[in-house]
Order: structure tokens, then C-alpha cells, then sequence
């Protein structure tokens, strides 16, 4: 299953280590996700859009993501939008 979790995790800056560490998941769990070779569970997947603060749609079910900054300076919440 194609996901957004590494277009959203690298412009993010975010590692794989630290990801799967925020979520509370394995590395090798988050790698297998995010190569689409293992669909998430509903839980797993709820970690991961928390951990990248972003939403479930966001990061499994929206195929066309276009990446857009919003907020102030202090926040680096991210939204996808078609």
C-alpha cells in the first residue's frame, strides 16, 4: 500500500530511528510501512500521523499530496492537500 509516511518524515527532517521512536514502534516495523510492503494497523498508523503531526488521511489515504507549511515560525505543522 503506497503511503506519504517517508515523503512526510524527510521533509520533516525526521529519521527513521526518530520516527519509529516517537511513535513507539520498531524501526525495522516503520521501515516495512513505509516501503509498502506491510499495510499499518489503525494503531500503528495512529502513532505515526501523531508522530509526524499530521492526520491519518494525511499520511495513508491522500495519494496526491502536495506538502504546504502552515502557522508561525514556531510550528512546523504540515497539511496535505490535493
Amino acid at each position: 500500500m503506497k503511503n506519504n509516511v517517508r515523503v512526510i518524515r524527510e521533509y520533516k527532517k525526521i529519521s527513521q530511528t526518530k520516527l519509529a521512536e516517537l511513535a513507539g514502534i520498531s524501526r525495522p516495523g516503520l521501515s516495512t510501512i513505509e516501503n509498502g510492503h506491510k499495510q499499518a494497523s489503525l494503531d500503528t498508523a495512529w502513532k505515526i500521523a501523531n508522530a509526524l503531526n499530521v492526520t491519518v488521511d494525511d499520511v495513508f489515504f491522500n495519494q496526491n499530496v502536495r506538502l504546504v507549511i502552515q502557522g508561525t515560525e514556531h510550528s512546523d505543522k504540515i497539511t496535505a492537500s490535493s
